[in-house]
């Protein structure tokens, strides 16, 4: 695609110059604009913050959207590891809910200060109108202004964040329990 539109670009600004080369140049960005929504799709466009509900509890939380991140992250307090499952409250600011689910993976995480290996389950949420099925690491995120962190691994194949604006796409799945 870049070397299409480097191509693309080099021809264009040969042509403007020529008699009706802005219309060409013209016809040229649209098709271009054009092309970047195909490839988006049926993508919802998110912002930096959003409001998610973890399903099927229907717990909304606010989530910060980090496409630096590979994997989403959800505040576990009080985690306890037993066998194959993971047991933790949510904050008490967000209602406090005790859940025990299954470990499907484990994940290192690197950071300046410290090496971390944290347990990763899955959970279903209601992102704009798109309810995911998406991986989670578990952590004790008290320290930061968002319970949970939304990553690439979420936001892939059906997202498009636009760091601009926040809490441009409020839940809204059709099988979302009332608050």
């Amino acid at each position: 695609m870049a070397q299409f539109l480097t191509s693309i670009f080099r021809v264009a600004t040969r042509t403007v110059f020529l008699p009706g080369g802005w219309i060409f140049f013209a016809l040229l960005a649209f098709s271009v604009i054009g092309l970047a929504k195909v490839e988006a799709g049926e993508k919802i466009v998110i912002g930096e913050i959003e409001d998610i509900i973890l399903l099927p509890w229907g717990i909304k939380l606010p989530a910060r959207i980090d496409t630096g991140a590979a994997i989403s992250s959800l505040d576990a307090q009080e985690l306890k590891v037993e066998a194959d499952f993971a047991e933790f409250k949510l904050p008490r600011k967000h209602g406090g809910k005790q859940l025990r689910l299954p470990i499907v993976d484990w994940c290192d995480i690197r950071s300046s200060e410290v090496r971390e290996r944290r347990p990763i389950v899955e959970v279903d949420m209601c992102i704009g109108s798109k309810r995911v099925r998406t991986k989670v690491n578990l952590n004790n995120r008290s320290g930061v202004k968002y319970p949970l962190l939304i990553g690439r691994n979420t936001l892939k194949e059906n997202f498009v964040v636009d760091c601009t604006r926040e809490r441009c796409s409020p839940p809204s799945c059709p099988e979302v329990p009332s608050q």
